[in-house]
């Protein structure tokens, strides 16, 4: 059985003190970092990139989970390994082959990802999925945080879990209902990024979170 995975994103952290923010939901029970980056190409809008990441992993010794939003994450795939990515999560709907991609960030031993936004189905990625260790379900559009859930999204989710036996993520307005919807469906990562890093007690959120269905 998977384990319910609860993976805060720094997106919705504060950056003037992002160590401290980092060190409180690991101390406050979560089990991985997700780190969302964007390129101002493939989603309109630019977040971070390795250098976050390098400063960032002498923080905290869980799993840095590294979403890429970006148009040629083939050419960046190095750089996100070298900066300390454990995860490397990429978009489907890339102009790149996926299977290279994938084989790339496998020649650096990390654990490959894919990523489908809401308008995508799983039907584009049932090919590649034995090569992947997680998939990515965005519930939002990818971009922006705090948009709401796309609830179209869970029969997604349910039809994915049917013939995927390894980790399901979700990503996008993940809250407490929308935590236990996702999970029942059968994802078992949960991204949850101001659910956590808006509340006033981190440890709180997540037990919470975890609990699911």
């Amino acid at each position: 059985m998977l384990k319910n995975i609860i993976a805060p994103s720094i997106l919705s952290a504060d950056f003037s003190k992002l160590g401290q923010e980092i060190r409180d939901v690991e101390k406050a029970g979560a089990d991985w970092i997700h780190v969302d980056v964007m390129d101002g190409h493939f989603v309109p809008n630019i977040t971070i990139g390795p250098a976050v990441i390098r400063s960032i992993r002498p923080v905290t010794r869980l799993t840095l989970d590294v979403h890429l939003m970006i148009k040629n994450p083939g050419k960046f795939v190095e750089s996100f390994v070298k900066a300390g990515s454990d995860i490397i999560t990429f978009h489907s709907e890339i102009e790149e082959d996926p299977k290279e991609v994938i084989k790339l960030i496998k020649y650096y031993n990390k654990k490959a990802g894919i990523s489908i936004k809401p308008g995508t189905d799983i039907e584009p990625i049932e090919k590649i999925l034995p090569m992947v260790d997680m998939v990515l379900v965005m519930t939002v559009e990818p971009g922006f945080s705090g948009q709401g859930f796309i609830s179209d999204c869970l029969p997604k989710i349910e039809r994915l879990r049917k013939i995927f036996k390894k980790d399901i993520e979700v990503d996008g307005g993940i809250n407490l209902e929308r935590s236990r919807d996702c999970m029942k469906s059968g994802a078992n990562v949960l991204v949850a990024g101001s659910f956590v890093f808006g509340a006033k007690d981190y440890s709180a959120a997540i037990k919470e979170l975890r609990g699911g269905v």
